[in-house]
This record gives C-alpha cells, structure tokens and sequence, in this order.
C-alpha cells in the first residue's frame, strides 16, 4: 500500500558529494548522440577494433567449460589466471613482477578511486601535469586534495618541475603515453629523471598507462614501473586494447599497497565480475593482443595523418597543436584571447563537438586550449568537421 501524502525528503548531501561535479566530457557526449554531430569529443575506441566474434566464442567457451565459476562470486584481487599472465608480460630481465602484486578493478577510473582512498586525506598534496586527465582530477577531487600542477613543456612533464613544488606531496599522477589530452609522450630520458626524483623525495608515482601499446610506429618506450617496482603504482586497461564495455583493468603496486587497496575495495564492490575477467583471459592467452594491437595501431595511424592534414588545410596559422606518435588525441592551442568554451557552443551549432580544454586544468585554466579524439570518425567527417571548426576559428581572428 503506498502512503498518502508523504513529507518530501529534504535530502540533505554529505560535504563529500556537494564537492561532486559531473565530466564535461560526459555532458558534452549526450549532444554526440546525435547522427548528424560530428564528434571530436569522446575519448571512445573505434567500434571497429572490437572483437566481437572472439568475444563472443570466449564467452561461449568460458560460460560452457566453466559455467558455475564463472558465474560465482571471485576472490577481491581477481581471477589467479590472468594475474599470472598480466605479471609476466609486465615483468622484464631486471625486474620480475609477481601476480601479488596485481589486483584486478572494474576499469581504471576505480583505480584511481580506490587509490584516492587509500593514500588522498583532505588537504595533501596531489601532484599533477599541466594539463591532467580529467578522470583522475575527479576522482581525486573527492577526498578534497590540494592539486599542485607540475609544469610542462612540448615534450610533456618537467621532472625538475617535481623536485621544485613536490616537498611533502602524498603522490604524483602521470600519463607517460600519448597523454590525454595532449597526445604528448614523456622521453626515457625524462622518464628516468621522474623516478628517481619521487623515488628521492619518498612520493608514490602512479603510471597510468591506458595508451602505451597504441604507438604508430616501433616499440613501447619502457615503462617506469620496471624502474622502481617499489615506489610506482602502475595502472593499465583493456578499454583501449580490447573494448571498453567490460569495465576491466588493474593495478600493479608493492604488496602492502595492494593489500589496502584489496581492503578498500571489498568496501566498494568486493570483487570485479569473475565472467568478464575469465572471459578475457580466454581471449589473450594465446597471444591474440599480438595480433590484434596492430590492427588497432594502424587504423589510428591513419586517422591521426588525416585530422593533421586536415588541419593543416584549414586551421590559421595562429593556432598550433601537437602531432602524437600513438594513441587517441591531438591538444590545439588557439590564440590567447578565444575561449574554446564559447568556440564549442558555435561548434554545436554546426554539427562539430570538442572537449574545451578547461576542465583538464587542475588550478589555472588556460581557456585558449582544446582536446580534438579522432578514431571514431571517417576521413570524410574529420575533413568536413575540422574544415568547419577552422572556418570559426577564422572569424574570430
């Protein structure tokens, strides 16, 4: 029987949730839903790379072999198959990781969450790039951090940069690969500059590394986790790789780390689906990333050389913007008295969308920037978009 007349609830929210604020990125996918938007804006991997029918006969096989496993509740650090396999591939001749120290998360944007919980108090020193993922800025943002941005250059982070603000910090944040959203890849030679200096002031650096295997050309450049095991906290996906719907990646730290964030997570959501991690292990064990990454490498590839001559056709000589060796965005920087924020209600106007650049700051916002993603879109649109966004730009000028 329902109630007559009940008194409405005055919800009165935590100071915890009123600091929540919602992606710009998010807001701005729901005008993308559009068909006739052409859209810069997402950070999505191409439908085309997903592999659909591998997907679906690892399902067949994993829900037909091992049917009530897959579908019971799993240990909080994830399926024991995988750990072993992910602990090898990550591991090198100098620098061995165990499947202890991996525990598997619903998508990295728990990573993020469950190591602000476990290391963020209100008020410590979060260390971060200029510009920074705008998901980890959220996600830190919860336990009300102080953001201290880290300088950068055309060649991404400035170590030195750390070693001047970072006295004190709780960690640091870094995207080494093809940065979002700038696109930019840090040298090994900063690489090693960076380790050594958080490893020196005692700060935990997370390597985010979602991108790393999406480099147009040669190897992956190596990765800081190999440097320090001990004081890196390395954060990988499938989202990127494989495809984004099954929420799947994880973290690699040292073992006492690995057991609060265990800790942590068993309060969140006790352990990430035992299906979906069977599944993908089904799926790469026999090497099938071999194969399939450089499908996805190449199709970028292409789409990256076409937005770039796209641009270089019809964006002003005033405006400038990087040219990534892998991954998924190109970083724009418009003269300095346009706001890509004003640039982007025009945009909608016409059809085109972008992520202003903005949101990605950390403290002072440089309002003249913007995030262009790629590999969604078909040569044709990109030319057709990027024809229409240059031709606002030109009349603002």
């Amino acid at each position: 029987m329902k109630l007559e007349n009940p008194t409405p609830i005055d919800w009165k929210f935590s100071v915890r949730a009123e600091q929540l604020q919602s992606s710009a990125i998010r807001e701005i996918l729901k005008v993308t839903m559009r068909p006739e938007v052409i859209s810069f804006a997402g950070g999505l991997p191409s439908p085309a790379t997903f592999p659909v029918e591998r997907m679906k006969a690892a399902f067949d096989k994993v829900l037909t072999e091992q049917g009530k496993m897959a579908l019971q509740y799993g240990p909080t650090d994830g399926y024991a198959p995988l750990r072993e396999f992910l602990a090898k591939s990550l591991s090198t001749p100098t620098s061995t990781i165990l499947p202890e120290q991996i525990m598997m998360v619903s998508g990295s944007q728990q990573a993020l969450d469950l190591i602000g919980k476990v290391l963020v108090d209100e008020g410590s020193k979060v260390l971060v790039e200029t510009p920074s993922y705008l998901g980890a800025l959220q996600a830190f943002s919860v336990y009300q951090p102080q953001f201290e941005s880290v300088d950068t250059d055309e060649h991404g982070l400035i170590p030195a940069s750390v070693a001047e603000k970072g006295q004190g910090a709780k960690l640091m944040y870094a995207l080494p690969n093809f940065q979002n959203p700038t696109g930019r890849t840090l040298s090994v030679e900063r690489r090693y500059e960076l380790v050594e200096t958080c490893a020196r002031m005692g700060i935990p650096l997370i390597e985010d590394n979602p991108y790393g295997d999406l480099c147009y050309s040669g190897d992956p450049l190596p990765k800081m986790l190999n440097m320090n095991p001990d004081g890196v906290i390395y954060m990988g996906s499938f989202s990127k790789v494989l495809t984004p719907g099954i929420r799947l990646g994880y973290i690699v730290a040292p073992v006492p780390l690995i057991r609060k964030l265990e800790q942590a997570k068993q309060a969140s959501d006790l352990h990430t689906a035992q299906l979906t991690q069977m599944v993908v292990y089904e799926v790469i064990k026999d090497g099938f990333l071999d194969e399939h990454i450089p499908t996805i490498r190449a199709l970028y590839s292409r789409q990256c050389d076409v937005m770039l001559e796209a641009m270089s056709q019809h964006f002003p000589a005033s405006v400038s913007w990087t040219r990534p060796e892998g991954g998924m965005f190109i970083w724009v920087t418009l003269p300095a008295h346009m706001d890509s924020k004003q640039l982007l209600d025009e945009a909608i106007a016409q059809n085109v969308a972008f992520v202003p650049g903005g949101p990605f700051y950390a403290n002072e916002a440089e309002k003249n920037t913007l995030r262009l993603s790629f590999v969604t879109v078909s040569p044709e649109r990109i030319h057709e978009g990027i024809e229409k966004l240059g031709k606002l730009i030109k009349a603002k000028l």
